[in-house]
């Protein structure tokens, strides 16, 4: 009896410490290799936000955190060694309609997704084609 009462806690001690494992993997996995919010014009040099940052070789995503007053079209260039990427991005709302209310959710259609090969510095150039006042956040995640 003595023995049960020393294994039942040891073995809800390694449950605990390998689902507290999986859920570090998962959070780490989440977290944006890059991340901007652009919500003013300030942040913009001749209408054209420029950055520099390094990627690890892997499978990539863009994630956006747009509303009704982004930019309509959104375009985004990266360029490294060997690696180019350019998507034009379009601002598409879809409308949700409840009992009693209507609602619309907003996000970028597009070509999301991109590889790297192996490590390297990427220029990431975002033009909201004319609109620096609307605002709207850009990921990049790792797959």
């Amino acid at each position: 009896m003595k023995k049960l009462f020393l294994i039942i806690p040891a073995v809800i001690i390694i449950i605990v410490v390998a689902l507290g494992s999986q859920t570090d993997k998962e959070n780490t996995k989440s977290e944006p290799f890059f991340h901007v919010t652009l919500a003013s014009p300030e942040l913009y040099d001749n209408g054209i936000y420029l950055s520099q940052f390094f990627l690890e070789k892997g499978e990539y995503f863009f994630r956006f955190v747009p509303n009704g007053d982004s930019p309509q079209n959104l375009t985004i260039s990266l360029v490294g060694d060997d690696f180019e990427f350019s998507e034009n991005f379009k601002l598409i709302g879809t409308l949700h309609k409840t009992g009693i209310s209507e609602y619309y959710t907003w996000d970028y259609d597009g070509d999301k997704s991109f590889l790297i090969s192996t490590q390297k510095e990427i220029s990431i150039q975002i033009n909201p084609n004319g609109n620096v006042r609307g605002s709207v956040s850009v990921d990049i995640l790792r797959k």
